[in-house]
């Protein structure tokens, strides 16, 4: 529980800036999800989803704490993961939607047991250091690809004393500080460059060094966009509760 609960320090609960009207739904949503979670998924994973005779915590589960509104509980409550014991369990749309609403409720309370402020050992090396730091460096050269874009003696150099041992942990998971960079192509051939500041279905929008805005319809340019974070954000979908803990441990020994 302590060492999931110190991703928190990356992010404000969206629960928590919600008025009391969008909050009721999620409620509902919620306890209608718990009864099914206990005719469906307690029995494996424990009344309280942290764990039971058969199944894991989902408490602890990346994929729980990664999702977003349903898009990586959603299909596994509806696929089932047979190749690891979970059948398909034959649940309808509804049911599904209150199960992710009881999961996200369930890490809310799990993460926020009191209303204070958590004390210093909440968040202690002490208790956060469960990882081996040799397999962790292993990691970071191979597997994890941190290699490609940092360096231990280079922009790595120190920052076990540069960040408390929670933010570290939740900043090479939940990186912020760079933003997506976009070069515009016009149908003349010019090129714009800037911060991208909107992209959707229908619209472009960049804001350039001299901090100009700019806007064109999306079809009438060509894009090509840049994320300074995309390793990051794709190793929220493959890195493993065990990886993340010797990854932290290695990067605590570059205290130098």
């Amino acid at each position: 529980m302590l060492q999931w609960s110190s991703l928190r320090t990356a992010a404000v609960s969206v629960f928590l800036l919600l008025p009391c009207w969008a909050q009721q739904p999620r409620a509902t949503a919620a306890a209608a999800g718990r009864q099914v979670f206990a005719q469906t998924c307690a029995f494996c994973h424990g009344a309280d989803a942290n764990g039971g005779a058969e199944g894991p915590s989902l408490m602890r589960s990346a994929l729980v704490r990664h999702d977003r509104d349903g898009d990586l509980i959603a299909p596994v409550l509806r696929d089932g993961r047979p190749d690891k014991g979970m059948p398909r369990l034959g649940l309808s749309g509804e049911q599904i939607t209150s199960l992710v609403a009881f999961l996200h409720a369930q890490l809310h309370a799990w993460d926020h047991p009191s209303p204070g402020r958590p004390s210093p050992d909440h968040f202690s090396l002490k208790l956060l250091l469960t990882g081996d730091a040799r397999t962790g460096q292993a990691y970071f050269t191979g597997a994890g690809g941190c290699e490609h874009c940092h360096s231990a003696t280079g922009d790595l150099a120190g920052i076990a004393r540069r960040f408390p041992p929670a933010d570290l942990q939740a900043r090479f998971l939940y990186p912020v500080g760079k933003s997506k960079t976009a070069t515009i192509t016009l149908p003349s051939g010019a090129q714009l460059s800037g911060v991208l500041v909107q992209m959707d279905a229908f619209t472009v929008a960049i804001r350039d060094q001299a901090n100009w805005y700019h806007s064109w319809p999306l079809k009438t340019v060509q894009v090509e966009v840049h994320d300074p974070l995309a390793a990051h954000r794709a190793l929220l979908h493959t890195i493993t509760n065990a990886e993340m803990h010797d990854l932290f441990a290695y990067l605590e020994t570059l205290n130098q």
